[in-house]
């Protein structure tokens, strides 16, 4: 890869780190929104040439009624669901203010996503987060609230997606500088929403946020850390992009051959809006295209934040959550001040959503959960010192 000469800005601390990681997601969100499920040479076509920034609605004056998307208003700033579920489990780490599992998911966030009203911004209204989240995510509620399934295993049946990768930076911050523990944490939670390779993907991306977090991370060292916990066909995915993206410095040169990297393990297909029939559906042979798309993006914009989100953004298809991805694993790398202000303030603005508020709420939960992690260590090791005993010789 040849390394982009972009100066990187000075990180501070867990706080801004963690305001990183979640300001940057909720911008590539915003950004890709307005695109999401069009090829790049559609979003060419309407835009006339690449997105650079925060753009209008695909049907500028009929996004109410214009298919497939109406009646959700995607564009302007506004960010989705990929946005309102991370500030979802953000609420359920301040309650627990502990490591979550798939049954904080039951006692908390699937009755918060249907009992508070909050102003979604694609709707512009106050509303049930429940009444915008997509079915995958309606999921939940219909098989842990109405189904009474084992939260452990709530997420099998469902169409394994993105969904549950989308929202768990979160997961990455609590576990800051251990990919490990965000991984197994992640999968815990993921398994009331996701199975498979879906599932899997939750994990990665924990990891690779946690990873971000490491005193010297680098984007290489990321995906090195992603690729040491994945498995089966993420694991292959990964490796096939990343591979092909560093080779490229320019989202432009590398939109194409990233596509076709990770179009052996996809199942969704060449069509975005017409899935094969065998799309979604549980394998160890295949990835979800999202995950691997984001990291090689990283890679391509070598820890600059415009074009690595600009070109997750440009890559069409599910480029909301492929940006909101990449943008959670830069922020984490290299702090606020990596994402640009003009695009934080307006997505802030028009979502009418204070972005940096979670962030310091969840930093001080990452903070008591590792204290809690200290005490529990050592209650430990004083434990198995005394099980032990001295070694035995001979």
């Amino acid at each position: 890869m040849t390394p982009r000469t972009d100066t990187k800005p000075t990180v501070t601390n867990l706080e801004d780190r963690t305001t990183g990681t979640l300001v940057g997601a909720a911008v590539g969100d915003a950004l890709g929104g307005p695109v999401e499920g069009w090829a790049p040479e559609a979003i060419v076509e309407r835009h006339g040439g690449r997105v650079r920034g925060i753009v209008e609605p695909f049907h500028k004056d009929e996004w109410r009624t214009a298919r497939p998307l109406a009646p959700y208003h995607k564009g302007d700033g506004h960010v989705t669901d990929d946005t309102l579920m991370t500030h979802a489990l953000i609420r359920v780490y301040e309650k627990v203010r502990d490591h979550l599992d798939a049954y904080a998911v039951a006692d908390h966030l699937v009755p918060d996503l249907i009992t508070n009203a909050r102003w979604i911004p694609e709707l512009e209204a106050e509303a049930l987060p429940f009444q915008r989240i997509f079915l995958a995510e309606k999921w939940i509620v219909a098989r842990i609230h109405y189904g009474h399934v084992d939260p452990r295993e709530a997420g099998i049946g469902n169409i394994v997606n993105c969904g549950a990768a989308m929202y768990m930076a979160p997961v990455g911050v609590v576990n800051a500088g251990n990919p490990l523990a965000a991984y197994q944490e992640a999968l815990d939670v993921a398994g009331a929403h996701q199975s498979s390779y879906g599932r899997e993907a939750a994990g990665v991306l924990a990891a690779a946020v946690a990873a971000a977090f490491k005193p010297d991370a680098t984007p290489v060292s990321v995906v090195e850390d992603a690729l040491g916990l994945a498995k089966d066909g993420t694991r292959a995915a990964i490796e096939a992009v990343c591979e092909v993206a560093a080779r490229y410095d320019d989202f432009e040169d590398a939109l194409v051959p990233l596509r076709q990297a990770v179009a052996p393990f996809d199942t969704v297909g060449p069509d975005y809006r017409k899935p094969s029939l065998g799309a979604r559906r549980p394998s160890r042979l295949h990835s979800i295209e999202e995950l691997p798309v984001a990291l090689g993006m990283v890679l391509v914009g070598s820890g600059d934040f415009r074009h690595t989100v600009l070109g997750s953004v440009n890559y069409g298809r599910d480029c909301d959550s492929i940006a909101t991805m990449s943008g959670a694993i830069v922020g984490a790398l290299y702090g606020e001040s990596a994402v640009p202000r003009e695009w934080s303030t307006e997505v802030a603005r028009a979502s009418r959503l204070d972005l940096r508020a979670p962030a310091a709420s969840l930093a001080s939960v990452a903070r008591e959960v590792h204290a809690l992690d200290l005490e529990r260590r050592r209650a430990h090791e004083a434990a198995f010192s005394v099980i032990a005993g001295p070694r035995c010789c001979g």
